[in-house]
């Protein structure tokens, strides 16, 4: 039997694509045959996916499963398949967060969506990383939907930091993180709206570093750069720090005092969990699949205002008792991650089609 997974594009480092080749060797050393064929991939990635066009047709005793996180053509190549059909759903961000600053990635998340809704019909296994998502899955009707958690790989973080970048960031100011790609639904301008009331009324000595893709909604990061000027926030007290090396990311969550998260959508925020890997607390807006990652780990909020969210800011930071039980907290939930059996899980369900 044959277990294949379609990706439409497979990048180095890519949460989706890490995950489609840790689930590629796990069912090899199973005995399964599987691979990984993708539309696009990166260079130098050629043995860990092969290219669409290469794709054996299956029998119907074989499973194919779709990565679901964008609209492609394989939505309709595994509709027409004769194997056994299973999605593993990453979340598709609502068009409305998109239509003021990229109208084209609207239409994209449009096209998601009825994609997946075409899907329903075909599929035998719901897998979602997130109970938000899986929930998503469940007021569309698929059959059989089931929580299949985000791989991750904690060897990763055991590698060393930047001590340079750590040294020059622990200057005395209360350093508010934030990791995530520039994008409307993460709604930064929240962010500076509370460290400029931090800054006013709080402290003087306090830093917003964002890091994360500036590229894909540039209307949008332009947008909070004038917010930022406009607030008189000068370059020590928000910094865009864009895409780093892991020891450089690694560093900014030792140097951070809190992560502070205000978006309005996740499809499972893996930033969370990094949090709780550094011990770093976690104050986070209780929207969409926050509190499903979050768990017990850190302070859920429900309202996004600018003096709430600085006050208890300044509260973790500095209140070293509540800090510890936020770091314990974050440590039980991680336990929870690492402890499940996430390829025994997987490999259950699949052989129950």
């Amino acid at each position: 039997m044959r277990i294949d997974q379609l990706v439409p594009a497979f990048h180095r480092g890519d949460a989706i694509g890490d995950e489609a080749f840790e689930l590629k060797q796990f069912l090899r050393q199973r005995g399964y045959s599987s691979e990984i064929y993708c539309l696009t991939r990166d260079r130098g990635l050629e043995d860990q996916a092969q290219l669409f066009d290469k794709f054996p047709a299956p029998s119907a005793s074989d499973i194919t499963i779709l990565h679901f996180a964008l609209p492609s053509p394989l939505t309709q190549v595994l509709i027409k398949l004769p194997s056994k059909k299973a999605i593993i759903y990453h979340n598709i961000t609502p068009a409305e967060f998109f239509i003021e600053n990229n109208p084209e990635m609207a239409h994209l998340a449009r096209r998601g969506r009825e994609e997946l809704v075409s899907l329903q019909p075909h599929i035998n296994l719901g897998l979602a990383d997130s109970e938000y998502n899986r929930r998503e899955l469940v007021e569309l009707g698929f059959p059989n939907t089931h929580v299949f958690p985000l791989f991750i790989n904690f060897a990763k973080y055991e590698k060393p930091m930047s001590r340079f970048l750590y040294d020059m960031f622990r200057d005395g100011r209360v350093n508010i993180l934030f990791v995530g790609r520039i994008a409307p639904n993460k709604r930064i301008e929240n962010l500076i709206k509370a460290v400029f009331y931090y800054k006013k009324y709080v402290s003087p000595l306090v830093r917003l570093i964002v890091v994360g893709n500036t590229n894909t909604f540039p209307v949008y990061y332009e947008s909070i750069g004038r917010l930022a000027d406009a607030f008189f926030l000068k370059p020590e007290e928000i910094q865009f720090i864009g895409h780093v090396p892991d020891e450089e990311m690694f560093a900014l969550y030792r140097a951070a005092d809190v992560f502070l998260s205000l978006s309005e959508h996740e499809g499972f925020c893996l930033p969370l969990v990094e949090s709780m890997i550094f011990d770093l607390p976690v104050i986070a807006l209780a929207s969409t699949a926050v509190p499903f990652t979050l768990g017990e780990a850190g302070i859920l909020i429900h309202d996004s205002r600018p003096d709430h969210v600085a006050e208890l800011t300044d509260i973790v930071a500095h209140d070293r008792n509540l800090k510890q039980k936020l770091i314990e907290s974050g440590r039980r939930e991680l336990r929870k991650f690492k402890e499940f059996k996430r390829e025994d899980f997987f490999l259950r369900h699949l052989e129950n089609l």
